[in-house]
């Protein structure tokens, strides 16, 4: 078959991107041939089709997003724009059909989270007109995002976040959003954890030693590694209060992703917190400090790490925490959701906390750092837990039946 992604974005190393990819290399293991469709893409431009407008961040989308949240009524030019873009799209997602003779489309969080309602819309008119056989992955809800309110928009979210339709089979990465969706639409669903590729070694082209001189590190330095986006929910101010509290220099904070999603405020103010508790916080992300260093991939940042802080509010899932057991490290992990429900049991080692960094957080951290064979059997422990419940065949089982009745 012939099957076509589509997103806002297909780029980087958010955790849409990274596992609209992995269901990619599980689909063309089986035989299929994967494209893609979204305003902002890293993947091969012969199989991929860029509309910018599909993107979130383009100047429209945002324009959109400025004036239709926490309102109770949307200004008649914005839904004139809505309705423009959303024709735009529609238009070029069936021209993206016919030039890739589609069989099956795969909505990767477009039919879930409004971050493009333009492009929610035009999916759902296009799946709607033309009874295309549609797998919606989805992510992370409107409903679990306090930005996404307003009477104006809710019209929006009813027909298109998720739609309900025939032809749309739903997929959900937790089971509490399983339980959401029937709860809330009526909507039965999938449920298909995120994976990592257990069986692979990592590639990885420089030595440790080169990849903290180029960042600027010392041979010597602790790197405490976050590799999230900047964000409130990723809880970023407990990783600061960790290190300021274990009150060694030699450990240094290290944001791997960037900042802009839901704005700048939250990174200032982590920079100033940062300075006031005297953290040495680095974000290598951020688009003037990355600029300044060589361009390292996500791998190469967890090779170079000492431990993992994953403190987030809320997750979908918790891709990081999959990088995380893959590459062989430990992590401290704020006890969310998604982690109480559907990862906890499985028994996987990690140093957990429960909303806030308590002395026996501080204690527990500073005793793994100080005994590196008590890390070596936990890691070990880890991945094989992991390969386990995550692998590949996660995907593949599913997805095989899935598409035998398509």
């Amino acid at each position: 078959m012939n099957i076509g992604f589509v997103s806002t974005r297909f780029s980087g190393t958010d955790g849409v991107s990274l596992e609209s990819q992995k269901w990619a290399d599980a689909l063309e293991r089986l035989g299929h041939k994967c494209f893609w469709f979204s305003g902002l893409s890293d993947r091969l431009p012969k199989c991929s089709m860029v509309v910018p407008e599909a993107f979130f961040e383009h100047p429209t989308i945002r324009t959109i997003n400025n004036a239709v949240w926490n309102v109770d009524a949307i200004p008649t030019s914005i839904v004139e724009s809505i309705e423009e873009i959303s024709k735009y799209l529609e238009a070029n997602i069936n021209d993206f059909c016919r030039r890739f003779e589609i069989d099956l489309l795969i909505s990767q969080n477009a039919l879930t989270i409004p971050m493009n309602l333009p492009l929610g819309l035009a999916l759902t008119n296009h799946i709607e007109s033309s009874g295309m056989p549609t797998v919606a992955h989805h992510h992370d809800f409107y409903w679990e995002r306090r930005r996404f309110t307003g009477n104006g928009v809710l019209p929006y979210l009813e027909k298109a976040f998720p739609p309900s339709l025939d032809s749309i089979t739903h997929v959900v990465i937790n089971s509490e959003a399983g339980r959401q969706l029937d709860d809330r639409l009526k909507l039965s669903s999938i449920l298909v954890p995120n994976v990592m590729d257990f069986e692979t070694t990592p590639e990885i082209s420089f030595a440790s030693s080169v990849i903290k001189s180029e960042l600027g590190f010392a041979n010597e330095d602790i790197l405490f590694l976050q590799p999230t986006r900047v964000v409130p929910r990723k809880g970023i101010e407990h990783s600061i209060e960790l290190v300021a509290r274990l009150e060694d220099p030699h450990i240094k904070l290290v944001i791997s992703h960037e900042s802009g999603d839901e704005g700048h405020d939250y990174r200032d103010s982590l920079i100033a917190l940062a300075k006031a508790r005297q953290v040495d916080l680095r974000l290598i992300g951020d688009p003037v400090e990355s600029s300044r260093k060589p361009p390292f991939t996500l791998e190469e940042l967890y090779r170079v790490a000492d431990f993992i802080t994953y403190p987030s509010l809320y997750e979908g899932f918790g891709n990081a925490l999959l990088e995380t057991v893959f590459f062989r490290k430990l992590a401290l992990v704020n006890r969310y959701p998604v982690f109480i429900d559907d990862i906890e049991h499985l028994g996987l080692n990690f140093v957990t906390m429960d909303g806030e960094v308590t002395n026996e957080t501080v204690k527990q951290v500073r005793q793994l750092l100080a005994d590196p064979a008590r890390i070596s059997a936990a890691v070990d422990h880890n991945f094989e837990v992991a390969k386990r419940h995550f692998a590949f065949n996660r995907i593949t089982d599913p997805l095989s039946l899935l598409l035998s009745s398509v």
